[in-house]
């Protein structure tokens, strides 16, 4: 008797070979539920966004998640996930102050939500020289360069970045250094497409963009934002792919309304 085909999860391997093929589908998720599901969809890739700040936990910045709530929505979403890979991203404070924090704090996000890597921002030369110390240790790290939210308050808002030649310059260098640290992978945020490309062309890990145009080996987009839950935010680079907003209030003012009426609960739904 044979037994059922184990899904095989996409590895950090797996994603890195994918430079010059076939695009990398990416999109956050906070929660079970929508682990499963866009794993389900076919998504490469599943990114635990700091994100969860601003669309779950209502904050203006992803600067007041901490390290706990991180594995939280990590382990969460990785008891959802068989097929894509899943990342997490480590929050501020949790490893720009040396390797060895950074060390300490990202095996912990390992070791606690069994998620295969971490992403972090930044590419100066002091952060590239930490992550090449974490990805010595056996972790494996995602960079993260161009817009980077936790460095809201340096940017001095959302700000696109690289628009005149010397950042631009800064941008590709950075790429550059972070693939010399060890990365698997970089997410490119808010940048010019052009350069975004330049970028692209420049290294030989594959670039995941949001906000960065099309010629990104791969996509990511915030999930509440594509599904047109999180209505109120339309920035330019966004396509929603659904209307959810108007659904849920739809399907709860229309639940309000059968309880109201006492049309709900009936026979069909009484015990």
């Amino acid at each position: 008797m044979s037994t059922p085909a184990t899904i095989r999860g996409l590895t950090v391997r797996d994603i890195r070979a994918r430079k010059g093929g076939d695009k990398i589908v990416s999109v956050t998720a906070y929660d079970v539920l929508f682990g499963r599901l866009v794993d389900e969809a076919g998504v490469d890739l599943i990114i635990v966004g700091d994100s969860a700040g601003n669309v779950v936990a209502g904050h203006d910045t992803t600067v007041p998640m901490t390290l706990d709530q991180m594995i939280y929505h990590g382990a969460a979403v990785r008891r959802g996930a068989q097929r894509a890979l899943v990342v997490v991203d480590m929050p501020f404070r949790t490893y720009q102050q040396s390797s060895a924090v950074a060390i300490d704090n990202c095996g912990r996000v390992l070791q606690e939500t069994l998620a295969p890597a971490v992403k972090v921002e930044g590419g100066s030369p002091r952060m590239a020289a930490i992550i090449a110390d974490v990805v010595d240790s056996g972790v494996p790290v995602m960079g993260h360069i161009g817009f980077t939210p936790q460095s809201i308050n340096v940017l001095g808002g959302n700000r696109v970045q690289g628009r005149d030649d010397r950042d631009a310059q800064r941008l590709i260098d950075e790429a550059k250094r972070l693939e010399q640290a060890g990365i698997f992978s970089l997410v490119l945020e808010l940048m010019p497409a052009d350069l975004a490309q330049r970028v692209t062309e420049a290294v030989r890990i594959p670039t995941i963009g949001i906000g960065a145009g099309p010629h990104c080996d791969g996509q990511v987009l915030v999930l509440p934002d594509l599904l047109g839950l999180n209505d109120r935010f339309t920035p330019k680079f966004l396509k929603q792919y659904a209307q959810l907003a108007d659904t849920v209030r739809d399907a709860v003012t229309h639940y309000g309304s059968d309880v109201r009426g006492g049309v709900y609960p009936d026979t069909d739904h009484s015990f």
